[in-house]
């Protein structure tokens, strides 16, 4: 597996033109090794629980799939999405291949990689919620931070509100679509000389793909889905702890600060530069940790340590799925065709 040059580029820019300006590299780095073991114990458990409950949001959206099945093939996916050119759309082909290996047709496979695209942008923007509100429970947060409260709440209130007419009915599904379409094509027609396209369509079909397993999982899909947010920022906050403890000028963020930087740095991760959002949600996140009170440095080693313990032990995990997977049920697949494989 390689890093696509787009990351690469991305990472260069962010390791070399941001973070030297305002970061020592020796300095995070002799930060990160002085890490105290007790922390190094609770920063491998919390990575172990984020990578253990990622198979969860997969189970929710595909009835009838175990946990095993689900985290070879969820491991796989992050792996190959993150490490080679082009890795998203490879990677949901890897997803849809080894999901008919165990006994999934490319229907509900697709379902539910639609589900699970859908209520991640849900969880990404309603996290940042969850840390402002975390703010003023604690007294730390100004008008400035209500003010981004009330604008998140209902940019999320209006699509879950869109969502959930989408799935009452077709007739509310076409409405969406037809409202949708001309926001859309309002501007298409300016840029692309007359170009449309038909949302209304693609939102009738991705009613059609999805609403059963909502009606059976209305709670699990969005549960399990929000479920690696909490455990990807606990990674965070042990790293920042550990940290803490063994820094000469020693600084102090307080876990709601901590949980509103995760958060707004995530949603850094829309922007479609490169996957999972390395090197961009690392350069927000670094900043909004100082922007709370730690230093350039400080915040770096967190962002290091953070981003180490998230996405290599992912990317190796993955790997050594994907061998599984080729020496059990994808080989079974290729000796004896569908209907040799099982959901088991």
């Amino acid at each position: 597996m390689v890093v696509p040059p787009v990351t690469l580029a991305v990472l260069a820019a962010v390791g070399v033109g941001i973070f030297p300006r305002f970061a020592n590299y020796s300095q995070a780095w002799s930060s990160a090794l002085r890490i105290p073991p007790s922390a190094l114990i609770g920063l491998a458990a919390a990575a172990a629980v984020n990578i253990a409950v990622g198979a969860w949001p997969l189970q929710a959206a595909l009835p009838g799939l175990r946990y095993r099945p689900a985290f070879v093939v969820g491991q796989t996916s992050f792996a190959v999405s993150n490490t080679v050119p082009a890795g998203g759309a490879i990677g949901l082909g890897v997803e849809y291949d080894m999901l008919e290996s165990y006994g999934f047709a490319a229907g509900p496979a697709a379902s539910a990689a639609a589900i699970s695209s859908v209520f991640n942008v849900f969880a990404t923007l309603f996290m940042p919620i969850v840390g402002i509100l975390a703010l003023l429970i604690e007294g730390e947060a100004g008008w400035n931070f209500v003010l981004i409260a009330i604008i998140g709440v209902l940019t999320v209130g209006f699509a879950l509100g869109a969502f959930a007419v989408i799935l009452r009915s077709v007739q509310g599904a076409r409405r969406v679509g037809r409202l949708a379409d001309r926001a859309v094509n309002a501007t298409l027609r300016r840029l692309r000389r007359g170009r449309t396209v038909d949302l209304a369509g693609k939102i009738l079909d991705f009613r059609s793909g999805v609403i059963e397993v909502m009606k059976r999982r209305p709670v699990a899909v969005p549960l399990s889905t929000l479920l690696p947010q909490f455990t990807s920022w606990a990674v965070l906050y042990v790293a920042l702890r550990g940290l803490e403890a063994r820094t000469p000028n020693g600084f102090s963020l307080s876990w709601p600060e901590s949980l509103a930087a995760f958060s707004f740095a995530a949603v850094v991760s829309f922007i479609p530069i490169t996957a999972g959002g390395l090197g961009t949600v690392d350069a927000a996140l670094t900043g909004l940790l100082a922007a709370f009170g730690a230093t350039g440095s400080q915040a770096l080693a967190v962002d290091l340590v953070w981003r180490t313990a998230t996405f290599v032990p992912q990317v190796v995990v993955g790997a050594l799925m994907f061998l599984l997977w080729e020496t059990t049920a994808g080989r079974r697949r290729h000796a004896g065709g569908r209907g040799t494989t099982t959901k088991s």
